[in-house]
């Protein structure tokens, strides 16, 4: 019992420094964003430019999650996780000085190796040590956390530039300092795998979801692509939009705008603990749909109120369908699983934020704002459709194995 016991507080460490750790890694990100309207007056960048900075971070992040995505199944969730924070903690570094749109590329090239390390790793040690009860919580917390730092580091960004002293540079000391104490839980927490050999042939990119969930990854996908695109909408063009279209220039509005759509989604995906995945993934697309339906209206007419409402709900209503995706795709999973399950998972996430981004960041010189978020409304409405018609819940079957209908 005192084995029990003790192995529960260990891993309740884990549980909490892992989650800390993911929040300051996506703080980090979102940290940059309230910044675009300042290097676009101070330093003349463009839009085309900004979108550029957000392909670079998407592509990184792809690019380790394709090569290293497996590697915590063999060095261990530990050095693994401590290496995506370092990598995202340099890249704060080089981003105290930004005069060029190559060094923010660069900053931001970095943050997506950390990103997509982290996005295995820290996700996956999530998994490993949550607790038993409530059963949601794993996935609520793996996938969630994301969002939640993504807000975090959006509205501190925004307050620290706006109100704070050196407002070019004040976030991301604080950003270090915050990766610094995550460092330190994680080393003082307990692994959770059994190191294996194979690490270098890990690093062979490859694609790997467990054969009894497989038919289930083209909803999961649709769900992923979409949402995670409306985000990389907002890091790349709601900056600009909110001055222009929106007629404040506020860093902080800009944070408190960026983080209406992601901090939503944390509130939401407790929710979709309350319905089977199917349902739950059908419910959050229909009212992502609505909620994208009411940001292209609020940009057309420039009604801000309208605008930041429509942006709620979209965000809570991503949060559910997030979650459901993510449950499914873990249902009856085992600890080798979850790596290479969560680097399948941000893949397509970062595939659905890289892609269209690259694409409207070409159009942004001959379309205008409002033309290139209807087509972001556009993609919504497609992946809603796909997903009422085709989701699909896992279940058990007779063998004791998890095959999905």
């Amino acid at each position: 019992m005192t084995n029990v016991a003790s192995r529960g507080r260990t891993l309740r460490l884990a549980f909490i420094s892992a989650v800390v750790s993911l929040v300051a890694a996506f703080a980090a990100v979102g940290s940059t964003i309230p910044l675009f309207n300042i290097y676009r007056a101070e330093d003349g960048f463009t839009n085309a430019g900004i979108s550029m900075t957000v392909v670079a971070y998407s592509v990184a992040t792809l690019a380790t999650l394709l090569v290293l995505g497996r590697l915590p199944n063999h060095l261990g969730r530990r050095p693994t996780s401590i290496a995506s924070l370092i990598l995202l903690l340099l890249g704060c570094v080089l981003l105290l000085n930004v005069h060029e749109i190559g060094i923010l590329i660069a900053g931001r090239l970095l943050m997506g190796l950390g990103a997509g390390l982290a996005s295995s790793s820290l996700t996956s040690y999530i998994v490993d040590a949550a607790p038993a009860q409530p059963a949601w919580l794993a996935s609520v917390a793996s996938s969630q956390t994301v969002m939640l730092g993504l807000a975090g580091g959006a509205i501190a960004s925004g307050a620290l530039v706006q109100f704070g002293p050196w407002p070019r540079d004040l976030i991301f000391l604080v950003v270090i300092a915050l990766l610094l104490v995550s460092v330190a839980l994680i080393v003082i927490s307990p692994e959770t795998v059994t190191r294996m050999p194979g690490a270098w042939r890990s690093l062979r990119p490859r694609v790997y979801v467990p054969a009894r969930v497989r038919s289930l990854l083209p909803v999961a996908a649709a769900v992923f692509l979409a949402t995670w695109a409306a985000g990389a909408f907002y890091q790349a063009f709601v900056p600009a939009l909110v001055e222009d279209q929106l007629h404040t220039r506020s860093p902080l509005g800009v944070g408190l705008v960026f983080a209406a759509y992601m901090g939503p989604s944390v509130l939401g995906a407790p929710l979709a603990g309350r319905f089977a995945p199917a349902t739950a993934q059908r419910v959050g697309m229909i009212g992502f749909l609505a909620g994208m339906i009411g940001v292209v209206t609020a940009i057309a007419t420039g009604t801000l109120v309208l605008f930041i409402v429509a942006t709620i709900v979209a965000g809570a209503s991503q949060g559910i369908a997030i979650s459901a995706a993510t449950r499914a795709l873990l249902h009856g999973s085992t600890l080798a699983d979850r790596a290479p399950t969560f680097s399948v998972i941000y893949l397509l996430s970062y595939s659905g934020a890289t892609i269209p981004a690259l694409i409207a960041g070409q159009l942004s010189n001959t379309f205008s704002l409002p033309q290139i978020a209807l087509g972001y409304g556009g993609l919504a409405l497609v992946a809603t459709l796909f997903t009422v018609i085709a989701a699909r819940n896992p279940h058990i079957d007779a063998t004791g194995n998890s095959p999905a209908r």
